[in-house]
């Protein structure tokens, strides 16, 4: 309610500067968890009247979440992901550029904590920052370096009307343990813990940009040229805290979870390991080495029966494409039926033009397509240019992309040389990500 108190009352003094007139959008989430949630949400609504009263350009919405964890869940999580889901989707609806969220100096030690008692890397110990571009937004926390204290005496001198969420003294929920017995007597050891916890969360982020870099460099190195698998040799050759981070950073840009034992035990192993290993991931998939390349199983097995149902005889692209694509954007799309990820990436030759993706239809594969992989060269049956081109068998039941009765594209191998869009025209390359 402060930040709101403060935003509105800033876009209403720079309307009277002569600025132009910023719309301010109170975004409220109802979690439906509370027996007090509707009496929050109609106490911010009256609020936001008053305040329009006053001269605000004040716009309030409300998005119910209704959530009902399952048993072992977190509810903390579930909340926060609905919750972000939610904000997401009324600024989008209301046209807003900038969310801004009310986190503060004291959140951010906690966070940090919390992220350390967790064993968390350098990623999670950087808590939350205080810009990001997200969701086709731009996420900012104004208030991250101010203290708690600074905002009660704002409410205070403004007499500004708020609701205390009877939760927050709950000590099931790890924070509010933290918060409520950990962290007055950390105060009262070391005064300044919270400023010096929230210095160190700041120094966690630039390490992780660091690392992040580091990573993008080193996949460029250890990338194969012609997919997404990692070249063995090169990525053994590293050092193995690169090693993990690579890996890490590979791994889940892939949207596969990474765990830290896995990591371990790949810097350790793939040095030594031979053709044919496999290391486990999530969801019953592996990652296999094969033929010196490191690639994730698509589905566990090479047998496309053990996937969570078969994928449709065929679907079309263009329902899945999102509205307003425009060319240079990177997208991944998520098929009905096929256990993996369409991942198109905007590539400056050798791809697939822009306008071609809206008439593109995936289909599994059905014995006897031919391919052609350069323009050279002649079209030969798919399963030789597999063979060829050493992608291993696991990788080989992605769906692949037709129009009409052409094979276009083969997301292992890329586009067929006759259908490449012409260079300086916009194109992707689509690849499959199991």
């Amino acid at each position: 309610m402060a930040l709101l108190h403060a935003t509105w009352r800033a876009a209403r003094d720079l309307a009277g500067q002569g600025a132009p007139v910023l719309p301010v959008h109170a975004l409220h989430v109802h979690h439906g968890l509370s027996r007090f949630a509707d009496d929050w949400r109609d106490h911010c609504a009256r609020q936001c009247e008053r305040w329009r009263a006053e001269g605000a350009d004040l716009h309030f919405h409300v998005r119910h979440l209704g959530l009902r964890p399952q048993a072992g869940e977190s509810l903390e999580a579930l909340a926060r992901e609905g919750r972000y889901r939610a904000l997401a989707g009324m600024a989008r609806e209301a046209g807003c550029r900038v969310v801004l969220l009310a986190h503060h100096r004291d959140d951010q030690a906690e966070t940090f904590l919390l992220q350390a008692l967790r064993g968390a890397g350098a990623a999670g110990l950087a808590a939350m920052p205080r810009a990001i571009e997200r969701d086709g937004l731009r996420w900012l926390r104004p208030w991250l370096a101010r203290p708690r204290a600074e905002i009660e005496a704002y409410v205070a001198a403004h007499r500004i009307p708020h609701v205390d969420d009877d939760s927050n003294a709950d000590p099931r929920h790890a924070r509010n343990r933290l918060r409520l017995q950990v962290m007055p007597s950390l105060r009262e050891a070391f005064p300044q813990a919270p400023l010096a916890l929230a210095d160190a969360a700041a120094r966690a982020q630039d390490a992780a940009e660091c690392l992040e870099a580091l990573a993008a460099l080193d996949l460029e190195a250890v990338q194969a040229p012609d997919g997404p698998a990692l070249q063995a040799a090169a990525l053994a050759a590293l050092s193995p805290a690169r090693r993990r981070n690579l890996l890490r950073h590979w791994l889940t840009g892939q949207g596969l979870a990474v765990r830290a034992s896995l990591l371990g035990r790949l810097a350790e192993e793939l040095p030594l390991a031979g053709s044919g290993a496999a290391w486990p991931l999530d969801a019953g998939r592996l990652l296999r080495l094969h033929r010196g390349r490191l690639a994730p199983d698509m589905c566990g097995e090479s047998s496309p029966e053990v996937r969570s149902g078969m994928p449709p005889d065929e679907i079309a692209l263009a329902p899945w494409l999102p509205p307003g694509l425009s060319a240079g954007q990177a997208l991944t799309l998520a098929l009905p039926g096929w256990s993996g990820r369409l991942h198109l990436e905007p590539v400056g030759a050798g791809g697939l033009a822009w306008a071609e993706l809206a008439v593109l239809v995936a289909r599994p594969r059905r014995g006897g397509e031919q391919f052609q992989s350069h323009a050279a060269g002649v079209p030969r049956a798919l399963k030789k240019q597999f063979q060829a081109a050493g992608v291993p068998a696991w990788l080989r039941d992605a769906p692949l992309l037709w129009r009409g009765e052409r094979l276009v594209c083969v997301p292992a191998l890329g586009v067929d040389a006759r259908e490449q869009a012409p260079p300086g025209e916009a194109q992707w390359r689509p690849r499959w990500a199991g």
